[in-house]
C-alpha cells in the first residue's frame, strides 16, 4: 500500500492535462529515435497510469484497463484483411527483383523517348501502372531510383526535375488501387475497403496527370531541362512510330477481348449468370454481353488488318514488355471489381501471377524469392509493431476519454465546418512531418472521424453536394492526399531515404528536398481539389 502511494502523483483526473502530456511524450520519445511502434505502447501504460492510477499494474493484473486494451490490439492483429499487406508487399519484391519492370519501362520508352521530358513522363507512367499492381510505395521510389535516374542524369535531364519526378510518382502508390494506406484506413475505420478503391481511381489519376502535365509544360517551356535524346539507327519516327503502337494495341485487344468472350460462354454454358432475384449482374459476363464482345472482337482484327501484319508484329516486339504488368493488373483489380475475390484473395493471386510470370521468364530464382521474402519480414515486422503500439495507445486513449473531450473542444470552438476540416488537414501535414501513416490512421482516426461524421454534410466542400453515406469513404480519400504530402515533407520525407539509398553520392539528402517543391505544391493543388469539391470521389460509386 505505502509502495503503491509513493506513486500516487501519477494518477492526473484531467483529460486536458493528459491529453497535453500524451502530445508532448510522443514528439519526445520520437526526438530522440525511439520507434514509433514502442513509443506507442510506452504511452498507451502511461495514459493508463494517469487516468486508473499505478495500482492498475499490481492490482487484479491483466483485467478491467488492460483487459480492453489487449482486446482491442487483439481485435486488430486477427483481422482477415491484414494478411493482404505482407502479401502485396512480397509481390512488390518480387517485382522488384524480376525483370519485368525494367522491361515495362523499355517498352514505354520506345513509344516516348523522341518526345520532350518523354523519360521523365515514363517515368510517371510506370509508376502508375507499379502502383496499381502492389500499392507498396517504398519498393517502386528504389525501383524508379535504379531504372529511371541513372538514365535521366545521362541524357542531361536537370536534376532536381529528375529527383522530384521519381519521389512524387513513386509515392502514388497512397493513391492507386491496391492501395495499402487504404486498406489500412478501412480496417480501422469499418469502411468498404473495395468503396475505397473505387473513390480512389479518379483522385489518384489525377495526382499523376497533374505531374505529367507539369511535366511537359515545364520541358517546352524550358527545353534545356530535358535534351532528346539521339535517334537510334533503324528507329520509326513520326506516324510510322503511332502506326506500329495501335498495331500492339489491337492484338493485344484481341487477347484480352477473347478471353472476356470464353469467360461469358462459360458463364453462359453453365447458367451461372442466371441470376436470382436481388443479385448484381457479372460484370462483362451476361448473355446480353456476348455481342458486345463480340462485336469488339472483330472491330480489334479489322484494325490489325488495316495497320498490317508486319507493323502489328514489330509493335508487338516493341511493346511487349507491358503485357506482363497489365495481366497482374488484371488478376489483382479485375478479381477485386469482378466479385470473383476480396482483397486478401486478390493479393495473394497477384503473388502467384507475378511468381509464375518469372518462372515462364526463367527469372526466379531462389536468390530472388528468399531474398524477397527477408524483405517482406522485415517491413510486415515493422507495420505489425506499429499497429500493435499504435492500437494499443488508441484503445488507452479512447478509454481515458480523449476523443469525446478533442471532439467536444473541437465542436465548441463553433468554426464553420470547412475551417474545422482544414484544421484536421493542418494536423494531418504536421503530423505526417514526422510520424509514419500507419500511427496516424490508428491514433488520429478514430478521434477525428467521428466528428467528421458529425458535421452537416451540406457544409461539406465548395461546389456539389457529397452522399451521406459517402462521407467516410471521401474522407479517407482526403486523409491519403494528405499522406501523399507527408512521403514528400521534410524532415523525414521517407520517399527522400528510399532515393538516397540508391542515387549516385554526390546527390545529396538536401537536393533531394529541394527537388521535391514543385510536386509538393502539385499534391495540396489535389488535396484542394477535393476538399473544393467532393463528389469527385463519388463518380465510380
Amino acid at each position: 500500500m505505502e509502495f503503491l502511494e509513493l506513486f500516487s502523483w501519477i494518477k492526473v483526473g484531467d483529460i486536458g492535462t493528459l491529453s497535453l502530456v500524451l502530445l508532448l511524450s510522443m514528439f519526445a520519445l520520437l526526438a530522440i529515435g525511439m520507434p514509433l511502434g514502442f513509443a506507442s505502447a510506452f504511452l498507451a501504460v502511461l495514459v493508463l497510469l494517469m487516468k486508473f492510477g499505478p495500482e492498475l499494474l499490481f492490482r487484479d493484473f491483466g483485467k478491467g484497463p488492460l483487459s480492453v486494451l489487449s482486446q482491442a490490439v487483439y481485435r486488430q492483429m486477427t483481422n482477415y484483411v491484414l494478411i493482404s499487406i505482407p502479401l502485396f508487399i512480397f509481390m512488390a519484391a518480387l517485382l522488384e527483383r524480376s525483370g519485368i519492370a525494367k522491361d515495362m519501362y523499355n517498352s514505354l520508352n520506345v513509344w516516348l523517348s523522341r518526345a520532350r521530358g518523354g523519360i521523365a513522363i515514363v517515368t510517371s507512367i510506370m509508376a502508375v501502372i507499379m502502383a496499381a499492381m502492389s500499392g507498396i510505395i517504398g519498393g517502386e521510389v528504389v525501383l524508379l531510383g535504379l531504372i529511371a535516374l541513372p538514365q535521366m542524369l545521362r541524357l542531361g535531364y536537370n536534376q532536381n526535375l529528375a529527383i522530384g519526378t521519381i519521389c512524387a510518382s513513386g509515392s502514388l502508390g497512397t493513391m492507386i488501387p491496391p492501395s495499402i494506406v487504404l486498406i489500412f484506413y478501412g480496417l480501422v475505420t469499418e469502411t468498404s475497403i473495395k468503396a475505397l478503391f473505387t473513390a480512389s481511381f479518379l483522385p489518384g489519376f489525377m495526382l499523376a496527370s497533374f505531374f505529367i502535365v507539369y511535366i511537359i509544360v515545364r520541358t517546352q517551356m524550358n527545353p534545356s531541362l530535358a535534351p532528346l535524346p539521339e535517334p537510334e539507327p533503324g528507329e520509326p519516327e513520326g506516324g510510322e512510330k503511332w502506326m506500329m503502337f495501335f498495331g500492339f494495341l489491337s492484338r493485344f485487344a484481341l487477347w484480352i477481348i477473347g478471353v472476356l468472350f470464353l469467360r461469358a460462354l462459360f458463364f453462359t454454358l453453365t447458367g451461372q449468370n442466371q441470376l436470382q432475384e436481388g443479385e448484381d449482374p457479372i460484370a462483362l459476363g451476361m448473355v446480353a454481353d456476348l455481342p458486345w464482345i463480340a462485336g469488339a472482337f472483330v472491330l480489334a482484327g479489322v484494325c490489325m488488318l488495316m495497320i498490317g501484319k508486319e507493323r502489328t508484329a514489330k509493335g508487338w516486339e516493341m511493346g511487349k514488355g507491358l503485357i506482363a504488368p497489365v495481366v497482374v493488373i488484371g488478376v489483382v483489380l479485375g478479381s477485386i471489381y469482378m466479385g470473383i475475390t476480396g482483397i486478401t484473395e486478390a493479393a495473394g493471386m497477384g503473388v502467384v501471377a507475378v511468381f509464375t510470370i518469372g518462372l515462364i521468364r526463367r527469372e526466379m530464382t531462389f536468390e530472388i524469392v528468399w531474398d524477397a521474402l527477408v524483405r517482406t519480414l522485415k517491413s510486415t515486422g515493422t507495420i505489425i509493431w506499429v499497429t500493435i503500439g499504435a492500437a494499443a495507445l488508441a484503445a488507452a486513449y479512447t478509454l481515458a476519454g480523449g476523443p469525446t473531450y478533442v471532439a467536444n473542444m473541437i465542436l465548441a470552438a463553433e468554426l464553420p465546418t470547412m475551417s474545422i476540416i482544414l484544421v484536421m488537414m493542418l494536423i494531418f501535414l504536421i503530423m505526417g512531418m514526422f510520424m509514419d501513416w500507419v500511427g496516424i490512421v490508428l491514433l488520429i482516426m478514430p478521434v477525428f472521424l467521428p466528428i467528421v461524421l458529425k458535421l452537416p454534410v451540406q457544409e461539406i466542400g465548395v461546389f456539389g453536394e457529397l452522399n451521406p453515406r459517402h462521407v467516410a469513404i471521401w474522407f479517407g480519400v482526403v486523409f491519403c492526399m494528405n499522406m501523399q504530402v507527408s512521403f514528400l515533407s521534410p524532415p523525414f520525407g521517407p520517399a527522400a531515404f528510399y532515393l538516397k539509398s540508391v542515387a549516385p553520392p554526390h546527390i545529396t539528402l538536401t537536393q533531394i528536398f529541394r527537388g521535391f517543391l514543385p510536386f509538393i505544391c502539385l499534391q495540396l493543388l489535389a488535396l484542394s481539389v477535393l476538399l473544393i469539391y467532393p463528389p469527385i470521389v463519388t463518380v465510380f460509386l
